[in-house]
C-alpha cells in the first residue's frame, strides 16, 4: 500500500494541513462590551414601548421607538466578532443558494403527483395488511380458545 505517489514532501505537508485544528476565538473583551450595550438597548426599547403604553403616547410611535432600538442594537452587535462570522455566514449561505438548481413548475407537479400517488397506494396497503391481520386474531384465534 504505502502512501501515494507525489512530489516530495507534498504528503507530508497535506498531513500538517490535516492535522491543523481550526482555533474558534472567544468573544474579545470589546466585544462582549458591544452586545451587552446592544442587550441594554434592546431591553431599553422593549420596556419603554410597554411603560408608555400606559400612557398617552401614540401606538406608531411607540412602535417607531421599539424598531429603531431593535436596529441600533442589531448594528451594534453586527460589528462584533460573532456579529461578524454571522454576516459572513449569510453571506457564504447566499452564495451558495445561488448555486441551487430548482426545479420547473412542471418537474414539480410531476413530483408531487408520484408522492401523492405512493401515499395512497401504501395507505391502501397498510389498511388491508391491518385488515387482514384483525380478522386473522379476532376471528380465527380468539375463538380457537
Amino acid at each position: 500500500m504505502g502512501r501515494p505517489k507525489s512530489r516530495p514532501g507534498e504528503w507530508l505537508r497535506t498531513m500538517r494541513m490535516n492535522t491543523k485544528a481550526e482555533q474558534t476565538k472567544g468573544a474579545s473583551a470589546g466585544d462582549i462590551g458591544k452586545l451587552t450595550l446592544a442587550a441594554v438597548i434592546l431591553v431599553a426599547a422593549i420596556v419603554a414601548y410597554t411603560w408608555l403604553g400606559n400612557g398617552n403616547v401614540p401606538q406608531p410611535v411607540r412602535l417607531i421607538g421599539l424598531l429603531v432600538g431593535l436596529v441600533v442594537a442589531l448594528a451594534i452587535g453586527a460589528f462584533t466578532g460573532p456579529g461578524r462570522r454571522v454576516r459572513n455566514y449569510i453571506a457564504e449561505s447566499q452564495f451558495e443558494m445561488r448555486k441551487v438548481v430548482w426545479p420547473t413548475r412542471e418537474e414539480t407537479i410531476k413530483t408531487t403527483a408520484i408522492i401523492i400517488a405512493v401515499t395512497i397506494v401504501l395507505s391502501l396497503l397498510l389498511g388491508l395488511i391491518d385488515l387482514i391481520l384483525k380478522s386473522v386474531i379476532l376471528d380465527w384465534l380468539l375463538k380457537l380458545g
